[in-house]
């Protein structure tokens, strides 16, 4: 391909625009909306894998609509009427076809890419000091999927030359993408109401809950081999001249989406893998955090040690000995894997996720006193009740004067009540004598591990758990 006419093409063409819109509608999404992908440790900016996956969420949206949007420009030749004119010149077809086709793959390339850098830029700026190269394949794929569609869109205009297939392809790559995207809420995993296999030929992945799992090898390779097919077929519909070429250019779309279904995975468990290198724990002493999470290590482990000393003056033997990032997967709304010799950390929790200095010492205590079997998260929600408790077991502990919560009190009903009931249960243990006081935080922590469905409150208030 020339490059002086590649350059052209794209200067005098529409086809840049496809990938301004992605850029631009990407960010408008990602940077001017307060969603749930600015939350937690699966941030969009918060690690490298996070960022990868929430850029290939959006391609529910944008591959549908890129391949309109080069369903239109392949009508291009048609509207004008200059189709036959063209099929006199020398230049060979595929020749031809080349060039709007490659201007069009390397706008929405440029755009894609330019999402993934300013991505990229928030994250070696953040907290994270992890920097794998096991997001690159998450993003040359989404890639590849996005010129894919596009080549496929011109393609077919170019065969079926009519104002309504624009509008039937993306309607048609809408509903495809949304049948197979529909996932199971339950689960540890990400699970499609659709067979796998199929639910894997959408370029799309689910909402990111967990920034340890990553796709397998086998993913990547089988929608690459299913996305090239589409882009062969899309080129040789592009490039065909007769009714025999058309019928011929079928057989990469139907060999690669064949040679994929054989190569995807059929579960769930084989398509999100745990980042080892990410899970794998760094230690100061009795306090571990992720590898990837490791510039966290400093304040958590100076924190991290004060607390375990405090939890040692007030639960003596029975105290916790060690602080350690909770790694578990688990679905939302499944109970924590607790235990009484650990006190797990997890940065997603509210209380956790910025807390810094005393707030995180404070914090600790609550966990190792009264460990939430919830989570108490942006995705999980959390039960005030669970809040109030802590926030009188760490008031206690540390020998506050007067309550101090944890959290916002809120002003809803049920929020007044829970904090009206904590206010009177710690005037209550206050009363109590030394002895009585710890075997009050004795069974409010023994509540709270057994993951018994109770009223946190209660154990306080040295009444039966229901």
């Amino acid at each position: 391909m020339n490059g002086r006419v590649l350059r052209i093409e794209l200067r005098r063409s529409v086809a840049p625009w496809a990938g301004v819109l992605v850029l631009a509608g990407s960010l408008a999404v990602l940077c001017l909306i307060d969603g749930i992908w600015w939350k937690g440790t699966a941030g969009w900016t918060a690690q490298w894998t996070s960022m990868a996956m929430w850029t290939r969420y959006l391609l529910a949206v944008w591959w549908p609509l890129v391949v309109g949007m080069a369903a239109v420009y392949g009508l291009r030749d048609p509207r004008s009427r200059t189709a036959e004119l063209l099929v006199t010149t020398p230049l060979p077809a595929w020749r031809r076809a080349a060039v709007p086709a490659g201007a069009l793959a390397l706008a929405l390339a440029a755009g894609f890419g330019l999402l993934v850098a300013v991505g990229g830029v928030q994250v070696a700026l953040g907290r994270t000091t992890y920097t794998p190269l096991g997001w690159l394949p998450i993003s040359l794929v989404a890639v590849l999927a996005l010129v894919a569609g596009a080549v496929f869109g011109m393609g077919v205009a170019r065969t079926l030359p009519s104002v309504l297939t624009p509008p039937a392809l993306v309607m048609l790559f809408l509903l495809l993408t949304d049948l197979l995207g529909q996932q199971n809420s339950d689960g540890a995993l990400p699970s499609s109401v659709a067979p796998n296999r199929l639910a894997l030929l959408s370029p799309a992945t689910p909402e990111p809950r967990e920034w340890l799992l990553t796709l397998s090898g086998s993913v990547h390779l089988g929608q690459t081999l299913w996305l090239l097919g589409m882009t062969a077929t899309g080129f040789a519909l592009l490039s065909a001249v007769t009714r025999r070429g058309r019928l011929l250019a079928v057989i990469p779309v139907l060999s690669g989406a064949a040679l994929a279904l054989l190569v995807l995975p059929s579960a769930p468990r084989d398509t999100y893998v745990v980042d080892r290198a990410a899970a794998a724990l760094v230690c100061d002493g009795p306090v571990c955090v992720t590898r990837a999470n490791r510039a966290r290590l400093p304040e958590l482990a100076l924190r991290g040690k004060e607390a375990l000393r405090v939890l040692h003056d007030v639960l003596g033997d029975k105290a916790p000995n060690a602080v350690r990032e909770d790694t578990t997967l688990r679905a939302l709304g499944d109970e924590r894997d607790l235990s009484g010799d650990v006190v797990l950390v997890d940065f997603n929790e509210r209380m956790l996720i910025d807390a810094t200095g005393e707030a995180l010492t404070r914090a600790l205590i609550a966990q190792g006193l009264a460990p939430n079997c919830y989570g108490n998260s942006d995705r999980e929600g959390g039960g005030s009740g669970d809040v109030a408790a802590q926030s009188i077991a760490a008031s206690w502990a540390l020998h506050d004067s007067a309550l101090r919560p944890m959290e916002e009190r809120g002003s809803d009903s049920y929020s007044l009540k829970i904090w009206a009931d904590a206010d009177a249960a710690w005037e209550k243990l206050m009363t109590l004598t030394p002895a009585e006081q710890h075997s009050r935080i004795a069974g409010l922590r023994a509540a709270a591990l057994s993951c018994e469905g109770h009223y946190p409150l209660r154990a306080l208030a040295g009444e039966e758990s229901r």
